[in-house]
């Protein structure tokens, strides 16, 4: 059965447990691929956790004139291939998001890739296993659609797609109304 990242920004507590544990993620290098924000540095202590959203149709993938940039048969947008990334940095600049970091040293972009090592036998990402609030959730669609109506969520407050994108998302997120603002950071 199909399982999403699903994020409820509301419970993070900043704690940042989702940031060690991506690194400590099989074939990460010690490289951290998702970020904790702070929301309004000045104001409150509210953080939000930003990872890739694994887009249907990837703004990434699809600027990457190698083709280095694959999407698993599960929906996970992979970081790009080393054989294949000629190190143009197209997928830094089309990602909307400004996911896909590249490394300078190893001329190679790197992204969160949902630990597909784990994620495509059912287990969940590093940062969801470890998420102490629930931020992050491995679900499956009706578990997710279940959630939505516990929330008595409308399509103001839930996301399942973002602007800029054409399709829908492989990630989901529960936008709270202490953070309605942010929807113009994306």
């Amino acid at each position: 059965m199909k399982k999403r990242l699903y994020l409820e920004l509301e419970n993070c507590i900043g704690c940042r447990s989702c940031l060690a544990a991506c690194t400590q993620c099989g074939g990460h290098e010690q490289r951290n691929r998702n970020y904790v924000y702070d929301v309004n540095p000045l104001v409150n202590r509210q953080t939000m956790p930003l990872m890739c959203l694994h887009c249907v149709n990837p703004a990434c993938a699809r600027s990457c004139p190698a083709q280095a940039i694959q999407i698993h048969e599960t929906g996970a947008v992979l970081s790009a291939l080393v054989e294949k990334c000629i190190g143009c940095q197209n997928c830094t600049i089309a990602c909307p998001y400004g996911i896909p970091k590249f490394d300078t040293e190893q001329n190679l972009m790197y992204k969160c890739d949902l630990c597909i090592d784990r994620s495509k036998d059912g287990i969940p990402p590093m940062c969801a296993s470890v998420c102490p609030s629930n931020t992050l959730q491995w679900l499956t669609d009706e578990e997710i659609e279940a959630k939505q109506r516990q929330f008595n969520l409308d399509n103001g407050k839930w996301v399942t797609s973002m602007p800029y994108l054409e399709g829908e998302t492989n990630v989901k997120v529960n936008l709270p109304g202490i953070l309605q603002g942010v929807t113009k950071l994306f």
